[in-house]
């Protein structure tokens, strides 16, 4: 168990089997917990939990960040580099729906980051991130050149 507190996040899903497969077959979460009504994940150390709801939702508004229009309403992680290249390879294998395709963002520059946006049978949008200098996660100026 990591030294950090972990976070806890209920999401809305319309068919629990379909968020099963998903989230344990694409993304490799461990399954925890489960009712009729929802089923918990180990999301890299955190707890997920992934509830059914019967209405649907309607389209998420977007933000627009670095030349991209990313969904306000996300989830992800912070992985190490190496780690984010393996679950994006995995996404693709597992035919991942694709939100913004992996890219890198604001190269050369203090928050360089490895990132992707993709849905889960939901449509719920998640993104997964790598900085290459982890230090600079919560680095303010990101104009400034990457040390």
């Amino acid at each position: 168990m990591s030294e950090r507190p972990r976070f806890h996040l209920a999401f809305p899903v319309h068919d629990l089997g379909q968020a099963r497969e998903f989230y344990v077959n694409v993304l490799g979460c461990s399954l925890g917990r489960s009712s009729e009504r929802w089923v918990d994940f180990d999301f890299h150390g955190h707890q997920i939990v992934a509830h059914l709801v019967e209405d649907g939702r309607e389209h998420a508004p977007q933000s627009p960040v670095d030349g991209d229009q990313v969904p306000a309403s996300h989830f992800g992680v912070i992985l190490p580099w190496e780690e984010w290249e393996q679950c994006v390879e995995g996404l693709r294998r597992g035919g991942a729906n694709f939100l913004i395709g992996p890219r890198v963002r604001f190269e050369g520059l203090a928050g360089e980051q490895a990132t992707v946006f993709f849905a889960d049978p939901s449509g719920n949008a998640l993104e997964l991130k790598a900085f290459r200098d982890p230090e600079a996660v919560f680095a303010s100026d990101l104009s400034a050149p990457r040390a």
